[in-house]
């Protein structure tokens, strides 16, 4: 008996949660909110796709730069001229950006008719061809700022929305039972949430990125100062690819011999 009536009770409380689940949540609150409240819905999904879109993209494209440093770390500074050093590298690769305009910008010092001296030519074409690599990676971070910005505000708007019009209907229907009020508040307060939601991963994605990009420019400017001093000096002045040799561990110094002691 006593097994029955708690089976019972079960079966009420599953059939009252989910007669719940059907009456309040995301959907009921979009079907209640209308059109602006669909809208705010879905530019924060929009804003969300296109952030998780733009962190990908851009963690592929800092992992290609970051293994391409690598790669001249290990074989570039091996090379005996700067040409056969470049074709080490990727052609499409960041670092073989700067080695072929660094070459083009030597190689078109003969055709100008005023007098540039070649080390300020060459050093100003390796910084312009740096600055282009940085804007490309820095393109995308602006959208992921302005959502982690925006996107509590849109998701407050959307809540603001559903709250106006859930007090509107209480208003009409004449009932202020804490059923009726609590109920649409609560539905309002997920475009908050959502908001929230979208924001926060937008705002981790901009600083982690942020911070891979200050290291790879770095390695960059150091690798266009190295290519330049190669440039300059005919390949005298290189980096050294070689692993560092450990330092000899230094001798233990030798005690001074004290004077004997005169009686």
């Amino acid at each position: 008996m006593l097994i029955q009536i708690i089976a019972a009770g079960q079966v009420a409380a599953g059939e009252a949660a989910g007669s719940h689940e059907a009456k309040f949540g995301l959907t009921a609150a979009l079907k209640q909110g209308g059109a602006l409240t669909w809208g705010v819905f879905l530019i924060l999904v929009a804003m969300f796709m296109i952030s998780l879109y733009i962190l990908f993209a851009k963690l592929w494209e800092q992992q290609k730069i970051i293994n391409e440093g690598k790669k001249v770390r290990a074989a570039f500074w091996n090379a005996t001229s700067l040409k056969e050093a470049a074709s080490k590298l990727d052609k499409d690769s960041a670092y073989r950006q700067i080695v072929d305009d660094g070459l083009r910008a030597q190689d078109q010092h003969t055709l100008l008719t005023d007098p540039v001296d070649a080390h300020d030519w060459t050093q100003m074409s390796l910084s312009r061809t740096r600055a282009a690599i940085d804007s490309k990676l820095k393109s995308g971070l602006a959208f992921l700022a302005t959502t982690g910005s925006t996107a509590p505000f849109i998701g407050l708007f959307g809540t603001v929305i559903g709250i106006l019009g859930a007090l509107l209907a209480i208003g009409t229907a004449g009932q202020a039972s804490i059923d009726t009020v609590a109920g649409p508040v609560g539905e309002a307060l997920i475009m908050t949430a959502i908001g929230l939601a979208v924001a926060v991963p937008a705002v981790l994605a901009y600083n982690w990125l942020q911070s891979r990009n200050k290291m790879i420019s770095e390695n960059l400017g150091t690798f266009t100062n190295d290519v330049h001093g190669w440039m300059a000096s005919g390949g005298a002045v290189k980096p050294s690819a070689g692993a560092r040799v450990a330092a000899k561990p230094m001798a233990p110094a030798k005690p001074a011999p004290t004077a004997p002691i005169k009686a």
